[in-house]
């Protein structure tokens, strides 16, 4: 079993926050987190210092590399920082 995390504290939400699962949109500073395994990335998200995780809305996505779950988590964090309600981008992939 392969697998590989990133996180990224310190993340300032754009106007619009971002959309979670559990909460409905968070705003502020966020802490991004990228759990990639078995060729799916998941995404969770938290105010920066916290202790509770929310999961950012689309996730997860199918990611078949480490070296792509890598770059997928770079562009969520963007995604958070554009705000406007960001839920997991489209990277590399179709929409639904």
């Amino acid at each position: 079993m392969n697998w590989a995390s990133w996180t990224t504290s310190g993340v300032y939400a754009g106007t619009g926050g971002v959309r979670t699962e559990e909460a409905g949109i968070l705003s502020g500073d966020l802490t991004v987190h990228t759990t990639w395994s078995d060729g799916q990335a998941s995404v969770a998200v938290q105010y920066s210092g916290s202790s509770d995780w929310f999961t950012l809305t689309g996730s997860p996505v199918p990611c078949p590399s480490e070296e792509e779950s890598r770059s997928f988590h770079q562009s969520v964090v963007e995604a958070v920082r554009a705000g406007e309600g960001a839920t997991v981008p489209l990277v590399g992939r179709e929409p639904a």
